[in-house]
């Protein structure tokens, strides 16, 4: 474990964002992490854990220690049916769909080139073309900072919902994801049900997972910026859930609005339609824009600031709001000087 000299915070985040923190730390073992982060919590003082830092938006100087996690490791066992991975927290979570691939385990390819650690994935249970993280998540070891205490969370107790889990409610603030573990059927079968993948399985041949794979990264580097270029955190704002009544009202209205059927006679909206079709592209508070080619996505022109993009999206919001009766939330952790806060705090 290593303090850095610097405090800057701007190389940690995908917004690419100018904030500092009182004490930034490097975490490289399991036992730094636990070290670090219990004794900031018993000294009662600000912690922010980051892994790839791509989804955080910094809005002001950090008053206390950002902990960057970057323990590494995979460990892979198998029994007759399934593949399990014992999986660090901070390994990249697409390095880690590459790793499987590469050992003939596929099952992860349609949640490729998510940005993020693996220990950030069960927090917001990343999902994207028709899967979710909560689909592998066999459970999650996370230190449990009141007790100090290293817990286990069997999968289907993590209370895993469309972008939300335990860890950004009865956890927040109490559990450090330490390593997650995740299971895979040896019969792979593809999910081709969203979007661009629907394609390849018109196909009489079948499909491979690395064909899913390319596509996935295709797509969504075509449609999203690179971080490295022009700063974002990917999607920022979640796809609205309403009622199967309000769908119909808006569907009279806009012949040509895209949502998904749900359970319970309720649908998804595609945010990125809602936004677009609002006329809010390529709109504009201070150096923070609505990406030109995705709607869903908030860059960082240059020189941007954590207000600038908290301004952005409550602009985008409130016209939604108002021209669609639907609210719409961010997905990324919007950081105040002392943790995590609300949008309308910000």
């Amino acid at each position: 474990m290593d303090s850095k000299i610097t405090d800057s915070l701007t190389q940690f985040n995908t917004l690419g964002l100018e904030a500092d923190c009182f004490s930034l730390v490097r975490a490289r073992q399991e036992a730094e992490l636990i070290a670090i982060c219990l004794q900031t919590f018993k000294a009662q003082e600000p912690l922010l854990l980051i892994g790839g830092g791509s989804n955080i938006v910094l809005t002001e100087t950090f008053q206390g220690t950002a902990v960057l996690v970057q323990t590494k490791g995979i460990e892979v066992s198998q029994d007759d049916e399934h593949y399990y991975l014992k999986v660090e927290a901070g390994e990249v979570w697409h390095e880690l769909i590459q790793f499987c691939l590469e050992h003939n385990m596929p099952g992860l390819e349609n949640l490729a080139l998510i940005p993020g650690s693996v220990g950030a994935a069960p927090i917001q249970n990343i999902g994207a073309y028709g899967a979710e993280l909560a689909q592998f998540c066999d459970w999650v070891e996370y230190l449990d900072l009141p007790s100090g205490e290293i817990k286990r969370l069997e999968g289907c107790d993590c209370e895993f919902a469309y972008r939300e889990s335990i860890f950004k409610n009865t956890l927040k603030r109490r559990a450090v994801i330490l390593r997650v573990g995740l299971v895979l059927p040896k019969v792979w079968q593809p999910n081709l049900s969203y979007g661009p993948l629907q394609e390849l399985s018109k196909r009489k041949q079948g499909v491979t997972p690395k064909e899913v794979f390319d596509c996935i990264c295709d797509t969504r580097m075509a449609k999203l910026p690179d971080p490295a270029v022009l700063g974002n955190v990917g999607s920022f704002f979640k796809n609205p859930v309403v009622s199967q009544q309000t769908f119909e009202r808006l569907q009279q209205q806009y012949v040509d609005i895209v949502g998904y059927p749900l359970e319970d006679s309720q649908v998804k909206l595609a945010a990125g339609w809602l936004i677009d079709r609002a006329g809010l592209k390529g709109e504009s508070v201070g150096n923070a824009s609505i990406h030109l080619k995705q709607a869903l996505v908030i860059v960082n022109k240059g020189g941007c600031s954590g207000q600038d993009v908290c301004d952005l999206a409550r602009l985008v919001i409130d016209r939604i709001f108002d021209d669609f009766g639907v609210r719409l939330e961010v997905e990324p952790r919007i950081i105040g000087a002392t943790g995590q806060k609300e949008l309308a705090d910000a």
